[in-house]
């Protein structure tokens, strides 16, 4: 296994408080008093100051040098600016944040007060993602959000004008009512609003959400009947492709899109496989160990934890987190989904450097049959995803692998 060289930290911190439930929502999120936020801020803070002691004993090198932070939900911009203004007083305290670190935070449209606002540039957040799903209010009204058009372009304006320019714009293709002439519009007014990034999600089906258990059943709550059907939502993934491209925002992930040189650069670490440290609830951490757990010096593994989703074992500490153990072919299995996800593709030298050339070459011995049926290309020595790979990369993985991805914040 090849020296680690990356001696720096990714910062992923959920804030699960919602103002309302999205319908297709399957994340550890909801809908709990304000009373609550101390209370949760004030368990972050904590299990950060013994984030250190957690990693010595796991045998896990924790970095102090970090370059990302990334407040993720939920809505983290429903907290208070005292709040705010206190988690980033004790990021600071126990990390050494780079004075040009990228720092986003996710917003809700209509959902960011003027002093919360203030209080993210006092704190040096310097990218802000905004969830709007649809720039058509009934849609992002039936699937539980509670903005209209006029409320984005206003929170727009109003971040230029704090100097946060570095901006992202979510939509969802397959959102209930949603129509080809409707994912245009959305579309066309996302690409006039001048962000340099956008990222474009399909709606995930499972049980895991309310919209998604109702499909699954049959039902018609939730407007479920009105989902458009697989078909027409790839369509509309690849007319997002080609008009985000026009207007200069350019795919380098399977869902995210941007102009050159405004990337997400927290996201990256999680597609790079480079060390992040997971706060809050349901968050998850990656950080490199320098000998393997037991009595083996070898200095390949990796820890994998995840952290409770219930919020009152998080708040009250009772739970640790669950922790598993990646050994060299199960990292060199991650590399291989994680990396296909990039446009770039995967460098095969660098994972036989990485891992040994055996071993990469029994992961190659599946690429005929997937080059054959259009999924995957092999040129000068990179495995990429094609365009009909990407969109059924869950797929792809599957078969190439026998895997499902890891997703992104």
């Amino acid at each position: 296994m090849a020296v680690d060289r990356d001696n720096t930290l990714g910062l992923y911190i959920s804030v699960p408080f919602c103002r309302s439930k999205c319908t297709y929502c399957n994340f550890a999120s909801g809908v709990y008093p304000a009373s609550e936020h101390d209370r949760y801020i004030d368990r972050v803070i904590s299990d950060m100051a013994v984030a250190g002691a957690w990693a010595g004993h796991m045998g896990v090198s924790l970095p102090r040098a970090v370059d990302t932070i990334y407040l993720g939900g939920g809505t983290p911009s429903l907290l208070a600016p005292e709040l705010i203004e206190r988690l980033f007083a004790a990021i600071r305290a126990r990390f050494d944040v780079d004075p040009r670190a990228e720092i986003t935070v996710e917003c809700a449209p209509g959902q960011l007060s003027d002093d919360t606002l203030a209080a993210l540039v006092q704190a040096g957040v310097n990218r802000v993602s905004l969830g709007v799903q649809s720039f058509i209010d009934r849609e992002a009204h039936s699937s539980g959000r509670l903005h209209s058009r006029a409320v984005v372009a206003q929170d727009l304006n109003r971040l230029r004008a704090s100097g946060i320019t570095n901006l992202n714009v979510d939509l969802i293709a397959g959102l209930a009512g949603q129509t080809l002439a409707t994912w245009n519009e959305s579309l066309q007014i996302l690409t006039g609003s001048g962000v340099p990034h956008a990222s474009i999600y399909m709606l995930e089906v499972d049980e895991d959400s309310r919209l998604g258990r109702e499909m699954l059943a049959g039902g018609a709550r939730y407007h479920a009947e009105l989902v458009p059907p697989d078909e027409t939502i790839a369509r509309m993934y690849d007319i997002a492709i080609d008009q985000l491209a026009a207007a200069g925002l350019l795919q380098y992930e399977i869902s995210n899109f941007c102009l050159s040189g405004f990337e997400s650069l927290h996201n990256l670490r999680y597609w790079q496989r480079r060390p992040y440290l997971g706060l809050g609830l349901d968050a998850s951490s990656m950080l490199k160990a320098a000998q393997q757990p037991g009595e083996s010096t070898d200095s390949g593994y990796v820890l994998r934890s995840t952290t409770t989703d219930d919020l009152n074992a998080f708040i009250s500490g009772a739970n640790e987190p669950e922790t598993a153990w990646l050994s060299p072919a199960s990292q060199h299995e991650e590399a291989w989904f994680l990396g296909l996800r990039l446009n770039a593709g995967v460098q095969v030298a660098e994972l036989e450097r990485e891992f040994g050339q055996r071993m990469v070459a029994a992961a190659l011995g599946s690429l005929p049959h997937l080059e054959q049926d259009g999924l995957l290309t092999f040129r000068e020595g990179r495995v990429r995803l094609t365009p009909k790979g990407r969109l059924l990369s869950n797929d792809v993985f599957q078969e190439f692998l026998g895997l499902a991805p890891a997703q992104e914040h």
